[in-house]
């Protein structure tokens, strides 16, 4: 196979940069688009160049020229469309979070299995250029072990409304939407352990806060200043600690009073450690001399344009030549569980252990 047919599923916001990175790779046919909004879906595939549009995915999936799908739609819709379109014997690409629950994920990784297609979830924070020089350095042994890491991806004012605020179409607020990010980088940088045990807290004081003025936010494609619902947290923090000693401290809010808008990522190593976000700066000791190193790169912070792109060059390559993706399903199956197992701990007021 010398040209992989793609179709994309759900003509969203964040397809865009699926669409476009796909566009960019010549061994790359963008063959057909679906959205339950027909006209956006038309839409898309003039913009795109494909030849074939769909309403219903089912019918998409049904075409047997498509070889590769990426699934951009509502949270609650991922698992669902991920084992259908494996089972239609489709490569998946599909957006974070894997999906919605433990249970969910445990579905998608046996639909990976028997189907022996390639699943890649959207970790995109991983194909930063930032992430892959820090991981080059931590392959290396530069960090030493790394035991501990602490990440804040905090907003004042950043509630999309829509169906991120609907518990029930997405999952959570902040910790599954942005937070989802921030864990799974510091856990794929600290090798990807095993969890022991979570505790962690949620809250829901603030809500969408419509009312605010003269401050602009993203707003969801379904937003409705008439329909100020909100089912999910405003802010979600966690203590979460590791089969081999490692412990990771995170916190990620929609609303909260802050003064600025807040992005840290860090690692921590015994010979070393680093700040991912807001600029990679490797730190070490050489000499009795603590060295702050600023490693000479186009993007120390994260670039969403080269990220999208090597994600989606890399889904192209492991489907093409069959190797195997660095963001597989057994990492969405892990992610989920701490994901869920914060919100566990906030719910039941415990910390949560697994054995």
């Amino acid at each position: 196979m010398d040209t992989l047919k793609v179709g994309l599923i759900g003509a969203g916001t964040i397809s865009q940069f699926h669409l476009e990175s796909y566009q960019n790779n010549k061994q790359v046919e963008i063959y057909a688009i679906c959205d339950i909004n027909l006209e956006r879906a038309e839409a898309a595939a003039t913009k795109y160049g494909a030849s074939h549009f769909f309403r219903l995915y089912e019918e998409m999936l049904a075409d047997p020229v498509i070889d590769a799908v990426s699934i951009c739609t509502i949270n609650h819709l991922h698992a669902e469309i991920a084992i259908a379109a494996l089972d239609a014997g489709k490569h998946v690409l599909l957006e974070k979070p894997l999906c919605m629950t433990v249970e969910e994920a445990l579905l998608i990784q046996a639909a990976v299995k028997r189907s022996g297609k390639t699943l890649q979830v959207g970790f995109v924070r991983r194909f930063g250029t930032n992430a892959m020089v820090l991981q080059q350095f931590i392959e290396a042994g530069d960090l030493g072990e790394v035991y501990y890491a602490k990440a804040s991806f905090l907003r004042r004012l950043g509630n999309p409304g829509g169906w991120f605020a609907d518990k029930q179409l997405s999952g959570g607020g902040p910790l599954i939407d942005i937070g989802v990010h921030i864990i799974d980088l510091c856990w794929y940088m600290m090798g990807r352990p095993k969890v022991k045990s979570i505790s962690g807290n949620t809250y829901n004081k603030l809500g969408n806060r419509d009312h605010i003025k003269n401050l602009s936010k993203y707003e969801a494609a379904d937003y409705n200043p008439l329909n100020n619902m909100n089912t999910v947290e405003d802010l979600a923090n966690a203590l979460i600690r590791f089969e081999n000693g490692s412990s990771l401290l995170i916190d990620v809010s929609y609303s909260l009073h802050a003064a600025n808008d807040e992005l840290s990522i860090k690692v921590f190593g015994d010979k070393g450690g680093a700040e991912i976000e807001p600029a990679l700066c490797i730190v070490t000791e050489k000499h009795d001399t603590i060295l702050n190193m600023t490693p000479q790169i186009d993007h120390l912070t994260f670039d969403m344009f080269h990220a999208f792109q090597n994600e989606i060059d890399h889904f192209v390559e492991c489907c093409l030549q069959g190797t195997a993706t660095k963001c597989p399903v057994e990492d969405g199956v892990e992610i989920m569980k701490l994901l869920c197992g914060i919100y566990e701990s906030s719910e039941k007021g415990i910390e949560i252990h697994y054995s």
